[in-house]
């Protein structure tokens, strides 16, 4: 439990009166005050006399003394006001329900970020799942998206402050610090929220911790979680999205497990059937015989979707010339990119072979 948010609360109470209002723990140390002089002192005393009587107010040194209780029932903390008439007991009390109620939202709220933790990272038995969210009266089958961010370069302490200022519902959604540079953010969604909206808060989180803490970051998002249990799963595919992205994907810094395509497939094959693979492919030569040149003209070709005419356009060179580069990669490879089928098996060939290079790279 943190003492700044007895304090936070402690300090709006100078507003009620012109008493002195404060917390002590158990050994009677006051830990938060209205009279900043009084921080520090023990009254052990005063919380033995509380510890026995924890479910009344207590009068002692010519204060009132209320126990605050925790969930086994014992004693934590005791709000205290000066005086020991009735009108300091009725202080006493309206602050032992403020202070009451801010302790059980604090510890609710970092309970609940507790276990979405421990969701997405396999440490709850499913079947507990559902117990622990009865208990914390959390929403089991409301739609929820994962983004995982990751700080390329250098992490920054403050990261997870910023991310929390950008989420208002502080029940709902969660910013999570998972190690030195990565951070999970669980929020609930609505039921008709699109790719696109959920690439836009990713978005916003990157400009923003760019513009703040002049972070670098990429973002992996996982497809949406209808029930708490499936957390681990979207957990799982917003870090896929990112190893996937740093492979086929490099200039981008927002991956959404949904638009990986065949990224992903290929991300998840065996090297050795990778190497087959290529080896059946290119039966004439090795794929690493086409120099840099050749290389650029292909991909070029692919990204205006096989057109000579606007490749070489672009390429700016002759169309005989692209189609001569053509006929060259044709008779190296055995495949035709100007077929759509040939085209295909050698933009896998392509991705296929960026995976192994990434891999033997590790």
């Amino acid at each position: 439990m943190s003492n700044s948010v007895f304090q936070s609360v402690i300090v709006q109470l100078k507003e009620i009166s012109d008493r002195i209002f404060g917390v002590i723990d158990t050994e009677g140390c006051v830990v938060s005050c209205t009279d900043v002089s009084l921080l520090g002192e023990r009254w052990a005393d005063a919380a033995l006399k509380v510890g026995s009587s924890s479910d009344t107010i207590v009068t002692f040194g010519q204060k009132c003394f209320k126990a605050i209780v925790g969930n086994s029932n014992y004693y934590e903390y005791a709000v205290f006001c000066t005086g020991d008439d009735e009108a300091s007991k009725s202080f006493c009390q309206l602050a032992y329900i403020a202070l009451n109620d801010a302790k059980i939202f604090y510890e609710e709220k970092h309970d609940r970020g507790t276990f979405v933790k421990n969701i997405i990272m396999d440490n709850i038995l499913p079947g507990d799942i559902y117990i622990r969210a009865k208990e914390l009266h959390f929403a089991t089958d409301a739609p929820r998206a994962v983004f995982l961010i990751r700080q390329v370069g250098h992490g920054d302490v403050a990261t997870v402050d910023v991310l929390s200022g950008m989420f208002s519902d502080k029940i709902q959604d969660f910013v999570l610090s998972i190690n030195e540079m990565d951070i999970a953010v669980v929020k609930q969604i609505s039921p008709n929220v699109t790719s696109e909206e959920l690439e836009k808060i990713a978005l916003a989180m990157e400009e923003t911790l760019k513009n703040e803490l002049r972070i670098k970051t990429v973002i992996g998002i996982g497809t949406i979680a209808e029930h708490l249990r499936e957390l681990a799963d979207s957990y799982k595919e917003a870090q896929t999205a990112i190893e996937v992205g740093k492979v086929f994907d490099t200039e981008k810094s927002i991956m959404h497990y949904e638009n990986l395509g065949i990224g992903r497939l290929i991300y998840q094959l065996p090297t050795t059937l990778c190497e087959i693979f290529l080896s059946e492919v290119f039966k004439k030569n090795s794929i690493d015989s086409l120099d840099q040149e050749t290389l650029f003209t292909i991909n070029k070709f692919f990204e205006n979707n096989l057109n000579v005419s606007e490749t070489s356009r672009k390429l700016f060179v002759h169309r005989n010339t692209l189609v001569y580069r053509l006929e060259k990669i044709k008779k190296l490879t055995g495949l035709d990119l100007r077929q759509f089928d040939h085209a295909i098996v050698f933009k896998v060939a392509l991705m296929v072979r960026k995976y192994l290079t990434s891999r033997e790279a590790r």
